[in-house]
């Protein structure tokens, strides 16, 4: 038998210090969301799916709140915005001694995957041992992106910035996607040697690529699909990180046994998940925590968060699930039903009007239209408890903390205050008044009324 492979180190260092000035916000860049995720989450889950060794985060100074995000990874700071060499000095204190492989990444690329990384790290790890491998990428248009300039060999020979590159550089459709995998043992030195003889007087991670050649070292590349590396520098370019990154989960989502009736007005959270044969109807909105089972349908223009949901239910169409929610198999939400922190059980129905919050909603009852659960008081939150197979009429109140027994009744337009034992009913509501020829007279009234006047 073979011997098995040593285990070599991996560090990954994602930089996240940049300003982004241009997003107009006062939220720090990397922490916009992607479906329902900060985008540096999305870089650390691609980066994790490779059990690192060490991940260290590049911060800029006052970041206190991308620190919190990324915990309990350690952050290193970026004191002044001097280049993306720079930034990965900023890490060298803690990776003091390292000598593994080292992949730098950045904190506002959220479509990079696991897979790629993997690639990455594989490529560094070829007999040709090169010092460094960039990922590159062949856009549609490669436009004002650096040049990848390959030798004769197919590696890599050196990275030109648009500006500086001849005609036939800038023919070339190999293109600089920024992400860079090093030797750790000479990653120290080469970005040591990194200078700053330019317009900007900035430190630019793209010059070791010419340090390590210059040097006799091998560099190579690995290419990556160019919507995997897509940026963030902008809302709009935000808003196309969006669309690429729920055309990844709606695909996965279908590839995995559901059904969308219309992909294209789904949106999803990454942590969506979805069970066999779900069927989805167009305009649902997904936040973040759900979770639904096997065989279930929900019907369009639902929006969802924080829930689960049991095989076999029906929801919607137009229903609201906010956090909390626990759905049980076959029960039926309808349309403008918001259901929140309560539990409905197995073949239960509330299928039109009602608000259902902060109770438990036992097997086979069933709520009528305009039903509400008073759970707030003005103070705190109270429970409602209605019993297996209990029936309530529509436009009831019911304010709690209270309790509706097993098979009990709630006649229609009650407000209940007090518990309701199983197998009662309970009524309350005003006595009904009515007043022969009373409404006859105000119309005779009225009509007097309005002939003095003209």
């Amino acid at each position: 038998m073979a011997p098995a492979t040593p285990h070599r180190p991996l560090a990954c260092v994602i930089l996240a210090a940049g300003k982004g000035t241009r997003m107009k916000s006062d939220l720090p860049k990397v922490l916009h969301r992607v479906a329902g995720r900060p985008m540096v989450g999305h870089v650390l889950a691609a980066v994790t799916a490779l059990d690192p060794d060490h991940v260290v985060v590049v911060v800029g100074p006052g970041m206190d709140s991308v620190a919190a995000a990324v915990a309990p990874y350690p952050v290193a700071v970026q004191h002044e915005q001097r280049g993306t060499a720079d930034a990965v000095r900023a890490a060298f204190g803690l990776l003091e001694g390292f000598t593994g492989d080292v992949v730098v990444l950045y904190g506002d690329t959220p479509l990079v995957t696991p897979d790629t990384l993997r690639a990455m790290v594989q490529a560094r790890r070829q007999a040709a041992d090169p010092a460094v491998v960039v990922l590159g990428m062949r856009p549609d248009d490669p436009g004002a992106y650096g040049r990848l300039i390959l030798n004769a060999r197919g590696g890599l020979e050196k990275i030109v910035e648009y500006l500086d590159a001849s005609e036939e550089e800038r023919a070339v459709t190999l293109c600089n996607a920024g992400l860079m995998a090093f030797d750790g043992a000479r990653m120290f030195d080469l970005i040591g040697s990194v200078g700053n003889d330019n317009a900007k007087s900035e430190y630019y991670l793209t010059d070791v690529v010419q340090i390590a050649r210059r040097a006799g070292m091998a560099c190579s590349v690995v290419e990556a699909a160019p919507a995997e590396v897509v940026g963030v520098n902008s809302r709009a370019e935000l808003s196309e990180v969006e669309r690429l990154m729920q055309r990844r989960l709606r695909k996965a989502a279908m590839d995995n046994g559901a059904t969308l009736i219309d992909p294209d007005s789904t949106f999803f959270s990454v942590d969506t998940r979805l069970g066999r044969d779900v069927v989805v109807g167009p305009g649902c909105v997904f936040g973040a925590g759900v979770t639904v089972g096997d065989g279930v349908e929900i019907k369009p223009y639902c929006h969802l968060e924080g829930v689960r949901i049991d095989r076999g239910a029906v929801i919607g169409p137009f229903a609201r699930l906010r956090p909390g929610a626990e759905i049980g198999p076959d029960v039926h939400i309808g349309n403008f039903v918001e259901v929140k922190n309560a539990v409905i059980e197995a073949g239960a129905k509330a299928n039109h009007l009602t608000y259902i919050g902060d109770a438990r909603v036992g097997p086979k009852a069933n709520i009528g239209a305009g039903t509400i659960t008073c759970n707030y008081d003005g103070f705190g939150k109270h429970r409602t408890d209605i019993g297996a197979g209990a029936f309530i009429g529509s436009n009831t109140a019911l304010v709690a903390p209270v309790t509706v027994g097993d098979g009990a009744i709630v006649g229609a337009g009650s407000v209940v205050t007090t518990a309701v034992e199983a197998d009662a009913l309970a009524v309350a509501r005003g006595n009904q008044k009515a007043y022969a020829g009373w409404a006859r007279n105000f119309r005779e009234r009225k009509q007097k009324e309005k002939a003095k006047k003209a």
